[in-house]
Protein backbone atom coordinates (compact mmCIF):
# COMPACT_ATOMS: atom_id res chain seq x y z
CA UNK A 1 0.00 0.00 0.00
CA UNK A 2 1.32 3.49 -1.09
CA UNK A 3 -0.14 4.95 2.11
CA UNK A 4 2.87 2.93 4.57
CA UNK A 5 4.39 5.74 2.62
CA UNK A 6 3.67 8.29 5.52
CA UNK A 7 3.46 6.06 8.15
CA UNK A 8 6.70 3.92 8.04
CA UNK A 9 8.82 7.26 7.95
CA UNK A 10 7.71 9.27 10.53
CA UNK A 11 7.02 6.16 12.86
CA UNK A 12 10.98 6.27 13.21
CA UNK A 13 11.27 10.02 13.65
CA UNK A 14 11.16 12.15 16.80
CA UNK A 15 8.69 15.18 17.06
CA UNK A 16 9.74 18.41 18.54
CA UNK A 17 7.87 20.83 19.48
CA UNK A 18 9.19 23.15 21.76
CA UNK A 19 10.10 21.41 24.93
CA UNK A 20 8.42 18.46 23.63
CA UNK A 21 11.52 16.15 22.89
CA UNK A 22 11.70 12.55 23.21
CA UNK A 23 13.62 9.74 22.44
CA UNK A 24 11.50 7.99 19.67
CA UNK A 25 8.35 5.81 20.07
CA UNK A 26 8.35 2.86 22.85
CA UNK A 27 8.72 0.02 20.30
CA UNK A 28 6.77 -2.99 20.90
CA UNK A 29 8.75 -6.60 21.56
CA UNK A 30 8.22 -7.44 18.00
CA UNK A 31 9.85 -4.16 16.62
CA UNK A 32 12.32 -3.67 19.96
CA UNK A 33 12.89 -7.29 20.65
CA UNK A 34 13.33 -9.12 23.96
CA UNK A 35 11.76 -11.94 25.60
CA UNK A 36 8.45 -13.21 25.11
CA UNK A 37 7.05 -15.73 27.81
CA UNK A 38 3.85 -17.45 28.86
CA UNK A 39 3.42 -19.31 32.31
CA UNK A 40 0.69 -21.33 33.46
CA UNK A 41 -0.81 -22.07 36.76
CA UNK A 42 0.68 -25.68 37.80
CA UNK A 43 -3.04 -25.55 40.35
CA UNK A 44 -6.36 -26.43 38.30
CA UNK A 45 -8.84 -23.55 38.61
CA UNK A 46 -6.97 -20.81 40.23
CA UNK A 47 -9.25 -18.00 41.59
CA UNK A 48 -9.26 -14.48 40.23
CA UNK A 49 -7.88 -13.49 43.58
CA UNK A 50 -4.81 -15.78 43.04
CA UNK A 51 -3.86 -14.85 39.79
CA UNK A 52 -3.89 -11.41 40.41
CA UNK A 53 -1.88 -11.49 42.99
CA UNK A 54 0.60 -13.62 40.49
CA UNK A 55 0.38 -10.61 38.16
CA UNK A 56 1.21 -8.47 41.61
CA UNK A 57 4.57 -10.68 42.32
CA UNK A 58 5.70 -10.40 38.46
CA UNK A 59 4.91 -6.86 38.65
CA UNK A 60 6.85 -6.13 41.35
CA UNK A 61 9.77 -8.84 40.02
CA UNK A 62 10.10 -7.40 36.60
CA UNK A 63 9.91 -3.24 38.14
CA UNK A 64 13.29 -4.08 40.38
CA UNK A 65 14.89 -5.97 37.35
CA UNK A 66 14.55 -2.57 36.01
CA UNK A 67 12.94 -3.36 32.65
CA UNK A 68 11.31 -0.62 30.75
CA UNK A 69 7.70 -0.75 29.52
CA UNK A 70 7.57 -4.61 30.11
CA UNK A 71 3.79 -6.05 29.54
CA UNK A 72 2.60 -8.61 31.92
CA UNK A 73 -1.20 -9.24 31.23
CA UNK A 74 -3.57 -12.13 31.90
CA UNK A 75 -4.78 -14.74 29.58
CA UNK A 76 -7.74 -16.93 30.06
CA UNK A 77 -8.62 -18.16 33.46
CA UNK A 78 -5.09 -19.75 34.28
CA UNK A 79 -2.36 -18.16 31.80
CA UNK A 80 0.06 -14.69 32.37
CA UNK A 81 1.38 -13.11 29.47
CA UNK A 82 5.18 -11.79 30.03
CA UNK A 83 6.69 -9.59 27.21
CA UNK A 84 10.76 -7.85 28.57
CA UNK A 85 11.87 -5.44 26.06
CA UNK A 86 15.45 -5.54 25.92
CA UNK A 87 16.26 -8.76 27.92
CA UNK A 88 17.33 -11.32 25.21
CA UNK A 89 18.44 -13.94 27.60
CA UNK A 90 14.99 -15.78 27.70
CA UNK A 91 16.79 -18.14 30.55
CA UNK A 92 17.56 -15.24 32.49
CA UNK A 93 13.99 -13.72 32.04
CA UNK A 94 12.28 -17.00 33.27
CA UNK A 95 14.88 -17.17 36.26
CA UNK A 96 13.63 -13.42 37.26
CA UNK A 97 9.93 -14.40 36.99
CA UNK A 98 10.44 -17.34 39.10
CA UNK A 99 12.40 -16.42 41.60
CA UNK A 100 11.38 -16.03 45.16
CA UNK A 101 10.97 -12.47 46.51
CA UNK A 102 12.75 -11.47 49.30
CA UNK A 103 9.84 -10.89 52.30
CA UNK A 104 11.64 -10.51 55.56
CA UNK A 105 10.38 -9.78 59.32
CA UNK A 106 12.34 -7.71 61.56
CA UNK A 107 12.11 -6.43 64.88
CA UNK A 108 12.23 -3.19 65.19
CA UNK A 109 13.51 -1.58 68.70
CA UNK A 110 12.55 2.43 68.99
CA UNK A 111 14.22 4.85 70.38
CA UNK A 112 11.26 7.22 71.28
CA UNK A 113 7.58 7.21 72.02
CA UNK A 114 6.98 8.18 67.94
CA UNK A 115 9.46 5.47 67.32
CA UNK A 116 11.29 8.23 65.14
CA UNK A 117 14.31 7.27 65.52
CA UNK A 118 14.61 3.20 65.75
CA UNK A 119 16.51 -0.23 65.60
CA UNK A 120 16.11 -2.81 62.73
CA UNK A 121 17.49 -6.53 63.71
CA UNK A 122 17.05 -9.96 62.04
CA UNK A 123 14.90 -12.64 63.33
CA UNK A 124 14.87 -15.26 60.83
CA UNK A 125 11.60 -15.11 59.89
CA UNK A 126 11.13 -14.54 55.83
CA UNK A 127 8.29 -15.14 53.34
CA UNK A 128 8.94 -18.62 53.03
CA UNK A 129 7.70 -19.04 56.90
CA UNK A 130 4.66 -17.21 56.08
CA UNK A 131 1.88 -19.81 54.92
CA UNK A 132 -0.90 -17.68 53.99
CA UNK A 133 -2.35 -14.04 54.03
CA UNK A 134 -5.94 -12.90 53.48
CA UNK A 135 -8.51 -10.17 54.50
CA UNK A 136 -11.28 -10.87 56.66
CA UNK A 137 -13.86 -8.61 58.86
CA UNK A 138 -13.55 -8.39 62.39
CA UNK A 139 -16.89 -10.19 63.47
CA UNK A 140 -17.04 -7.18 66.63
CA UNK A 141 -15.88 -3.94 64.84
CA UNK A 142 -16.99 -4.65 61.20
CA UNK A 143 -13.72 -3.56 59.96
CA UNK A 144 -11.72 -5.43 57.45
CA UNK A 145 -7.92 -6.94 58.97
CA UNK A 146 -5.63 -8.69 57.46
CA UNK A 147 -4.41 -12.25 58.67
CA UNK A 148 -1.44 -14.08 58.65
CA UNK A 149 -0.95 -17.70 59.41
CA UNK A 150 2.88 -19.26 59.52
CA UNK A 151 4.67 -22.49 59.19
CA UNK A 152 6.05 -24.75 62.43
CA UNK A 153 8.89 -23.00 62.65
CA UNK A 154 7.61 -19.23 61.62
CA UNK A 155 5.19 -19.94 64.07
CA UNK A 156 8.10 -20.58 66.65
CA UNK A 157 9.70 -17.24 65.69
CA UNK A 158 6.84 -15.25 66.05
CA UNK A 159 5.87 -16.00 69.16
CA UNK A 160 9.03 -15.50 70.62
CA UNK A 161 9.19 -12.35 68.90
CA UNK A 162 5.84 -11.26 70.02
CA UNK A 163 6.24 -11.83 73.12
CA UNK A 164 9.58 -9.63 73.34
CA UNK A 165 7.51 -6.48 72.13
CA UNK A 166 4.51 -7.28 73.78
CA UNK A 167 3.29 -4.55 75.95
CA UNK A 168 6.26 -2.16 74.61
CA UNK A 169 6.31 0.56 71.92
CA UNK A 170 8.55 -1.85 70.01
CA UNK A 171 7.46 -3.09 66.25
CA UNK A 172 7.59 -5.69 63.96
CA UNK A 173 8.44 -4.11 60.73
CA UNK A 174 7.55 -6.17 57.22
CA UNK A 175 9.66 -5.61 53.98
CA UNK A 176 9.63 -7.06 50.92
CA UNK A 177 12.40 -6.62 48.90
CA UNK A 178 13.77 -3.75 51.61
CA UNK A 179 10.67 -1.71 51.04
CA UNK A 180 8.64 -1.39 54.30
CA UNK A 181 5.05 -2.94 54.01
CA UNK A 182 4.03 -2.06 57.77
CA UNK A 183 5.07 -2.06 61.18
CA UNK A 184 2.53 -3.16 63.72
CA UNK A 185 3.09 -3.42 67.59
CA UNK A 186 1.72 -6.46 69.55
CA UNK A 187 -0.63 -6.96 72.08
CA UNK A 188 0.37 -9.84 73.64
CA UNK A 189 2.62 -13.31 72.66
CA UNK A 190 1.53 -14.96 69.89
CA UNK A 191 2.66 -18.90 70.26
CA UNK A 192 -0.47 -20.12 67.49
CA UNK A 193 1.53 -19.06 63.96
CA UNK A 194 -1.58 -17.55 63.25
CA UNK A 195 -2.05 -13.46 63.69
CA UNK A 196 -4.61 -10.77 62.68
CA UNK A 197 -3.07 -7.04 61.75
CA UNK A 198 -5.80 -4.43 62.25
CA UNK A 199 -5.53 -0.16 62.60
CA UNK A 200 -7.60 2.05 64.88
CA UNK A 201 -8.52 5.40 63.99
CA UNK A 202 -9.24 5.15 61.17
CA UNK A 203 -9.24 1.10 60.79
CA UNK A 204 -8.10 -0.42 57.62
CA UNK A 205 -10.46 0.29 54.69
CA UNK A 206 -10.80 -3.20 52.16
CA UNK A 207 -8.93 -1.74 49.56
CA UNK A 208 -5.90 -0.92 51.85
CA UNK A 209 -6.20 -4.32 53.50
CA UNK A 210 -6.11 -6.39 50.22
CA UNK A 211 -3.27 -4.50 49.19
CA UNK A 212 -1.25 -4.92 51.52
CA UNK A 213 -2.33 -8.58 51.77
CA UNK A 214 -1.01 -8.95 48.00
CA UNK A 215 2.27 -7.21 49.17
CA UNK A 216 2.48 -10.17 51.55
CA UNK A 217 1.45 -13.01 48.83
CA UNK A 218 4.19 -10.81 47.05
CA UNK A 219 6.86 -13.14 48.92
CA UNK A 220 5.81 -15.94 47.22
CA UNK A 221 3.57 -17.08 44.43
CA UNK A 222 0.45 -17.59 45.41
CA UNK A 223 0.03 -20.91 42.83
CA UNK A 224 3.00 -22.86 41.47
CA UNK A 225 3.77 -21.37 37.55
CA UNK A 226 5.16 -23.27 35.10
CA UNK A 227 6.57 -21.78 31.27
CA UNK A 228 4.92 -23.21 28.90
CA UNK A 229 5.77 -20.54 25.72
CA UNK A 230 9.33 -19.00 25.60
CA UNK A 231 11.50 -17.21 22.64
CA UNK A 232 13.93 -14.20 21.93
CA UNK A 233 12.52 -12.26 19.71
CA UNK A 234 15.84 -10.50 17.76
CA UNK A 235 15.53 -6.77 17.55
CA UNK A 236 17.27 -6.48 14.16
CA UNK A 237 14.21 -8.26 12.31
CA UNK A 238 12.48 -4.94 14.30
CA UNK A 239 15.15 -2.64 12.61
CA UNK A 240 15.36 -4.28 9.61
CA UNK A 241 11.64 -3.91 8.94
CA UNK A 242 11.09 -0.15 9.90
CA UNK A 243 14.23 0.67 7.70
CA UNK A 244 12.80 -0.75 4.57
CA UNK A 245 9.39 0.81 5.02
CA UNK A 246 11.07 4.01 5.48
CA UNK A 247 12.20 3.51 2.32
CA UNK A 248 9.21 2.08 1.22
CA UNK A 249 7.31 5.32 2.88
CA UNK A 250 9.19 8.14 1.45
CA UNK A 251 8.10 6.60 -2.48
CA UNK A 252 4.68 6.11 -1.20
CA UNK A 253 3.99 9.23 0.26
CA UNK A 254 5.47 10.77 -2.62
CA UNK A 255 3.04 8.63 -4.77
CA UNK A 256 -0.22 9.69 -2.65
CA UNK A 257 0.79 13.49 -3.18
CA UNK A 258 1.19 13.13 -6.99
CA UNK A 259 -1.93 11.44 -7.54
CA UNK A 260 -3.85 13.61 -5.25
CA UNK A 261 -2.58 16.93 -6.66
CA UNK A 262 -3.10 15.84 -10.67
CA UNK A 263 -6.62 14.22 -10.14
CA UNK A 264 -8.18 16.78 -7.36
CA UNK A 265 -5.92 19.96 -8.57
CA UNK A 266 -6.01 22.57 -5.76
CA UNK A 267 -8.29 20.49 -3.52
CA UNK A 268 -5.96 17.38 -3.50
CA UNK A 269 -2.88 20.00 -2.89
CA UNK A 270 -4.86 21.20 0.60
CA UNK A 271 -5.93 17.68 1.26
CA UNK A 272 -1.79 16.66 1.13
CA UNK A 273 -1.10 19.60 3.58
CA UNK A 274 -3.95 18.15 5.91
CA UNK A 275 -2.87 15.20 5.80
CA UNK A 276 0.34 15.90 6.91
CA UNK A 277 -1.04 17.74 9.38
CA UNK A 278 -3.18 14.65 10.77
CA UNK A 279 -0.14 12.28 10.54
CA UNK A 280 1.72 14.63 12.85
CA UNK A 281 -1.08 14.83 15.21
CA UNK A 282 -1.56 11.13 15.67
CA UNK A 283 1.82 10.99 15.90
CA UNK A 284 2.14 13.11 18.73
CA UNK A 285 -0.54 11.31 20.19
CA UNK A 286 0.87 8.17 20.15
CA UNK A 287 3.98 10.15 22.19
CA UNK A 288 2.04 11.82 24.96
CA UNK A 289 -0.41 8.94 25.58
CA UNK A 290 2.29 6.73 25.14
CA UNK A 291 1.63 4.16 22.61
CA UNK A 292 3.48 1.41 22.26
CA UNK A 293 3.88 0.37 18.62
CA UNK A 294 3.88 -3.13 17.11
CA UNK A 295 3.75 -4.24 13.38
CA UNK A 296 -0.05 -4.35 14.33
CA UNK A 297 -0.28 -0.74 15.38
CA UNK A 298 1.50 0.28 12.64
CA UNK A 299 -1.02 -1.44 9.85
CA UNK A 300 -3.62 0.14 11.27
CA UNK A 301 -2.27 3.54 11.44
CA UNK A 302 -1.63 3.02 7.57
CA UNK A 303 -5.30 1.90 7.79
CA UNK A 304 -6.44 5.26 9.11
CA UNK A 305 -4.34 7.15 6.73
CA UNK A 306 -6.42 5.62 3.94
CA UNK A 307 -9.68 6.86 5.63
CA UNK A 308 -8.46 9.62 6.25
CA UNK A 309 -7.88 10.16 1.88
CA UNK A 310 -11.04 8.30 1.77
CA UNK A 311 -12.88 11.36 3.39
CA UNK A 312 -10.99 13.60 1.17
CA UNK A 313 -12.15 11.71 -1.82
CA UNK A 314 -15.67 12.05 -0.53
CA UNK A 315 -16.14 15.50 0.13
CA UNK A 316 -14.14 16.72 -3.30
CA UNK A 317 -16.48 14.25 -5.23
CA UNK A 318 -19.29 15.98 -3.72
CA UNK A 319 -17.82 19.53 -3.93
CA UNK A 320 -17.58 18.95 -7.54
CA UNK A 321 -20.69 18.00 -8.19
CA UNK A 322 -21.93 21.33 -7.33
CA UNK A 323 -19.38 23.20 -9.05
CA UNK A 324 -20.96 21.32 -12.48
CA UNK A 325 -25.08 21.87 -11.40
CA UNK A 326 -23.24 26.24 -11.09
CA UNK A 327 -22.52 26.84 -7.39
CA UNK A 328 -20.19 29.15 -6.69
CA UNK A 329 -16.97 27.89 -5.31
CA UNK A 330 -18.20 28.29 -1.29
CA UNK A 331 -21.25 27.54 -1.98
CA UNK A 332 -19.90 24.03 -3.35
CA UNK A 333 -17.41 23.73 -0.33
CA UNK A 334 -20.63 24.16 2.02
CA UNK A 335 -22.67 21.64 0.62
CA UNK A 336 -20.18 19.70 -0.54
CA UNK A 337 -19.44 18.83 3.39
CA UNK A 338 -22.60 18.71 4.35
CA UNK A 339 -23.43 15.89 1.48
CA UNK A 340 -20.31 14.28 2.31
CA UNK A 341 -20.78 14.08 6.26
CA UNK A 342 -23.25 11.53 6.45
CA UNK A 343 -21.15 8.60 4.95
CA UNK A 344 -18.18 10.02 6.65
CA UNK A 345 -19.87 9.76 9.60
CA UNK A 346 -21.26 6.14 9.34
CA UNK A 347 -18.35 4.60 8.00
CA UNK A 348 -16.65 6.06 10.62
CA UNK A 349 -19.06 5.03 13.69
CA UNK A 350 -18.64 1.23 12.16
CA UNK A 351 -15.23 1.22 12.33
CA UNK A 352 -15.82 2.14 16.12
CA UNK A 353 -17.83 0.12 16.92
CA UNK A 354 -15.43 -3.18 15.32
CA UNK A 355 -12.86 -1.42 17.25
CA UNK A 356 -14.67 -2.07 20.34
CA UNK A 357 -15.06 -5.33 19.51
CA UNK A 358 -11.54 -6.12 18.83
CA UNK A 359 -10.41 -4.72 21.90
CA UNK A 360 -12.88 -6.83 24.03
CA UNK A 361 -11.75 -9.91 22.51
CA UNK A 362 -8.34 -8.77 22.64
CA UNK A 363 -9.08 -8.49 26.55
CA UNK A 364 -10.84 -11.37 27.16
CA UNK A 365 -8.17 -13.80 24.71
CA UNK A 366 -5.23 -12.17 26.40
CA UNK A 367 -4.36 -10.61 22.91
CA UNK A 368 -2.15 -7.95 23.38
CA UNK A 369 -1.54 -7.53 19.79
CA UNK A 370 -5.24 -7.60 18.75
CA UNK A 371 -5.87 -4.29 21.67
CA UNK A 372 -2.67 -2.68 20.41
CA UNK A 373 -4.04 -2.48 16.97
CA UNK A 374 -7.38 -1.26 18.21
CA UNK A 375 -6.47 1.42 20.34
CA UNK A 376 -4.10 3.10 17.49
CA UNK A 377 -7.06 2.51 14.60
CA UNK A 378 -9.25 4.14 17.06
CA UNK A 379 -6.70 7.24 17.87
CA UNK A 380 -5.92 7.44 13.55
CA UNK A 381 -9.87 7.18 13.05
CA UNK A 382 -10.51 9.61 15.06
CA UNK A 383 -8.07 12.49 14.29
CA UNK A 384 -8.71 11.68 10.29
CA UNK A 385 -12.50 12.59 11.21
CA UNK A 386 -11.11 15.84 12.90
CA UNK A 387 -8.86 16.22 9.84
CA UNK A 388 -11.28 15.84 7.37
CA UNK A 389 -13.92 17.94 8.86
CA UNK A 390 -12.24 20.96 10.22
CA UNK A 391 -8.70 21.00 8.55
CA UNK A 392 -9.18 20.19 4.87
CA UNK A 393 -13.09 22.34 5.45
CA UNK A 394 -10.92 25.15 6.51
CA UNK A 395 -8.41 25.07 4.04
CA UNK A 396 -11.37 24.71 1.02
CA UNK A 397 -12.98 28.25 2.54
CA UNK A 398 -10.04 30.21 2.39
CA UNK A 399 -9.16 29.02 -1.17
CA UNK A 400 -12.91 29.88 -2.16
CA UNK A 401 -12.25 33.65 -0.48
CA UNK A 402 -9.14 33.79 -3.01
CA UNK A 403 -8.64 34.54 -6.78
CA UNK A 404 -8.05 30.82 -7.10
CA UNK A 405 -11.58 30.46 -6.75
CA UNK A 406 -12.53 32.03 -10.71
CA UNK A 407 -10.68 29.38 -12.08
CA UNK A 408 -12.64 26.21 -12.19
CA UNK A 409 -10.02 24.83 -14.08
CA UNK A 410 -7.78 24.30 -10.45
CA UNK A 411 -11.13 22.46 -8.56
CA UNK A 412 -12.41 20.48 -11.71
CA UNK A 413 -11.10 18.61 -14.81
CA UNK A 414 -11.09 20.91 -18.05
CA UNK A 415 -13.62 18.80 -20.02
CA UNK A 416 -15.73 18.96 -16.77
CA UNK A 417 -15.37 22.61 -16.83
CA UNK A 418 -16.75 22.64 -20.58
CA UNK A 419 -19.33 20.68 -19.27
CA UNK A 420 -20.40 22.90 -17.12
CA UNK A 421 -20.15 26.03 -19.17
CA UNK A 422 -22.24 24.23 -21.99
CA UNK A 423 -24.96 23.57 -19.63
CA UNK A 424 -25.00 27.08 -18.16
CA UNK A 425 -25.33 28.53 -21.37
Amino acid sequence: MVFTAVAATLLVQDIKINNFVRDGFELGLDLEGGSHLVFQSERENPTDTQMEGVISVIRKRVDSFGVTEPLIQRMGADRVLVQLPGVTDVDEAEALIGKTAQLEFKQRDCDDINCDTFTDSEIGLTGENLTDAFVSTDPTAGYPIINLRFDSQGATIFGEVTGGIAGTNNRLAIFLDDEELIAPTAQRAILTGQAVIFRNNPPFSIEQAELITLQLEAGRLPVPLIAIERRTVDATLGADALEKSRIAGIAGGLLVALFMVLYYRVPGLLAAIALGLYVALVLALFKLIPVTLTLAGIAAFVLSIGMAVDANILIFERMREELRTGRSMRAAVDVGFNRAWPAIRDSNLSTFIIVGVLWWFGERLGASLVQGFAVTLFIGVAASMFSAIFVTRTFLRLAASTPLAKRLVLFIPATAKARTQNRLS
